[in-house]
């Protein structure tokens, strides 16, 4: 009787001619007293699990209280419960004290289908004893994988939750889009759930296309996001279509948006740093399409749900599979192709080593937070179908065939070359030709610096404090572009320990040659730097390389264009993409193909003019 009410209620309330997989055996499942496990990935309706039955309860002026993390996401879920004519409130604290009492008083009344509340009030004293007296029909568990100290986002709240039991007879359903079966086991555990029906739906998301990029440099990562953005439509400020930029930390999430804008993306920036109202507006923004891209940090989550989100790019890995695979999984819910793109870095688990670090927690859960970054790693050098290895991660099964669109289906020579063992990069040893750019670097400095700075100058970085310090301008910036930052402070370090170099100071260490104080030092910088060693070997008539026209004409392209379209000069082209072009010579757009730095994006719009440059500059024989 009550399965016939809940077909009726999804028909007329909710306007769906059927069930999905897997909703109709959970909604079955609690009308019949039964408690249930529901995992379903990210948009594959797992609201409808409880509200349907929640509607079906109210005609017995019996309500669903369900447990939600986010106060965004009840006020979401309430708005749109109201819109179909179901009678729904939340309770929360950004309410002031007469909606609180109005919802109370509807909830005793058996007024309400719908009562949602934060896994801190449900558990407070007060409310329990509140709850002893309501009609309470269903307890609805979402993000249940917040209970689990082996899931990836852990709320020890969650873990109270079964004291609820205590004053509420009705049957708990537990819903949740990321939880291995090790999670899923402990959730149930944890909540007392009693011999639960297990719903456990089809993770392939056959619309979306997986890829994972190796990167170190934010430039480089910068141009791919750009390329991904593009790819997906999204450089013109008004049109359907968004994309969602996820990046580890607050500062970087903000970095990257003033990047993207400076490139002529209407894009927004959301983080949990930000005011209230600061969030709401960006999340409004984006929402009704007056920005079409977001950089954001996980704490953009939870519940959201646009039909229309064409990309999906992890700036910097995430902290676990379970989160990247409940972020990704926001593109393409409307069953139009998709694009996950995440850039990987070794520099990316150290950052989430650092972050777990500021968290803290028990020793059992720093163990699983570093086999889920081992996870992470492994997905990233992957050499099989990202698809086939997402689902196996969450089912425990390998059942799907490869999906065809992921990045390892389409190159599975490159996935291969990918895989294979390599040295780990954060900590390679540097060969001695590079060491000796370091010593030569210090040796042109016009200012005394510390290491990290150093560092961070012969990788290229072009930040404020390059600037400060005169870097930009240092003859072996960038030269070290390949090399880790941790790689170059340890050479640094070894470096010192051999006296080819010393530090000065003690609160604020910088480098120096050996065997100068730091007056001679200053006095002697310009005899013994290598440009003045470069001007003393042309007196003496030695031939030295020299900037062509190619690379003159090309770097003066570049400025232009970066003016025109609002971008920075590396956007455009970078200096080792010029130096590649003028070495190469490319003839086509097939030659322009094998130089590094230059995707399909970049051939499209800049290709025709930089052969042209190359033709009208032909190499002297």
């Amino acid at each position: 009787m009550e399965g016939s009410a809940a077909r009726s209620v999804l028909r007329e309330v909710f306007g769906h001619a059927a069930f999905r997989v897997g909703q109709e055996t959970a909604v079955d499942a609690v009308l019949a007293g039964r408690d249930a496990i529901v995992l379903l990935p990210t948009g594959a309706g797992k609201s409808l699990c409880y509200q349907v039955p929640a509607v079906v309860l109210a005609r017995g002026q019996r309500t669903t209280l369900v447990v939600s993390p986010l106060i965004a996401l009840m006020n979401d879920q309430v708005a749109a419960l109201a819109g179909r004519g179901i009678a729904a409130a939340a309770l929360h604290s950004h309410q002031d004290e007469d909606a609180r009492r109005a919802a109370i008083g509807a909830l005793m009344r058996g007024e309400l289908a719908l009562l949602y509340v934060s896994p801190e009030r449900a558990v407070l004293d007060g409310f329990r004893r509140l709850l002893a007296r309501a009609p309470i029909g269903l307890l609805a568990i979402d993000e249940a994988h917040c209970v689990s100290q082996w899931g990836h986002d852990f709320r020890p709240e969650y873990l109270r939750l079964a004291e609820l039991r205590e004053v509420i007879a009705a049957p708990v359903i537990a819903l949740t889009a990321t939880a291995t079966p090790r999670v899923l086991a402990e959730l149930a555990a944890s909540l007392g759930l009693r011999d639960p029906a297990t719903v456990r739906g089809d993770f392939a998301r056959p619309n979306l296309a997986f890829e994972v990029s190796h990167l170190s440099r934010d430039e480089a990562r910068l141009e791919a996001t750009i390329e991904a953005l593009e790819r997906a439509g999204l450089r013109q400020r008004h049109g359907s279509g968004r994309g969602i930029v996820y990046c580890a930390t607050r500062k970087k999430s903000e970095a990257v948006a003033a990047a993207l804008r400076s490139a002529g993306f209407a894009v927004g920036h959301y983080h949990a740093g930000r005011t209230a109202l600061a969030r709401e507006r960006a999340h409004e923004a984006f929402g009704v399409g007056r920005t079409r891209v977001l950089c954001a940090t996980s704490a953009f989550g939870m519940g959201i749900d646009f039909p229309d989100v064409r990309a999906i790019v992890h700036f910097q890995a995430p902290g676990s599979l379970e989160a990247y695979y409940q972020e990704a999984g926001r593109a393409g819910r409307d069953g139009l192709p998709g694009h996950c793109l995440l850039l990987y870095g070794p520099g990316d688990i150290v950052t989430q080593r650092r972050l777990h670090e500021l968290e803290g927690g028990s020793a059992l859960l720093a163990r699983r937070r570093e086999e889920a970054l081992e996870a992470v790693t492994a997905y990233a050098f992957a050499g099989r179908c990202r698809q086939q290895l997402l689902c196996a991660h969450f089912t425990g099964a390998d059942e799907h065939a490869p999906c065809g669109r992921c990045d390892v289906c389409v190159d599975p020579e490159r996935a291969r070359a990918r895989s294979a063992p390599r040295p780990d990069p954060e900590v390679a040893a540097l060969p001695p030709a590079a060491r000796q750019i370091i010593v030569d670097a210090v040796g042109a400095l016009e200012r005394s610096i510390g290491k990290v700075n150093l560092a961070r100058a012969l990788r290229g970085s072009r930040a404020k404090a390059m600037t400060a310090h005169g870097l930009l301008h240092l003859p072996q910036h960038g030269l070290l572009v390949d090399a880790s930052e941790a790689s170059i402070l340890a050479a640094i370090d070894e470096l010192v320990q051999e006296r080819r170099l010393v530090r000065r100071g003690r609160k604020y260490p910088t480098l120096a040659l050996p065997g100068a104080s730091a007056a001679r030092a200053a006095r002697t910088r310009g005899a013994d730097s290598p440009a003045a060693g470069q001007r003393r070997a042309a007196g003496r008539g030695r031939r030295l390389p020299r900037t062509t026209d190619v690379q003159l004409e090309l770097d003066r392209y570049r400025k232009r264009m970066a003016r025109k379209l609002r971008w920075k000069s590396y956007m455009v082209l970078q200096r080792a993409t010029i130096l590649a072009i003028d070495q190469q010579r490319p003839a086509s757009h097939a030659d322009l193909a094998r130089i590094p730095g230059l995707g399909p994006a970049k051939i499209a719009r800049f290709g025709d003019d930089i052969l042209a440059v190359v033709r009208r500059y032909p190499r002297p024989d």
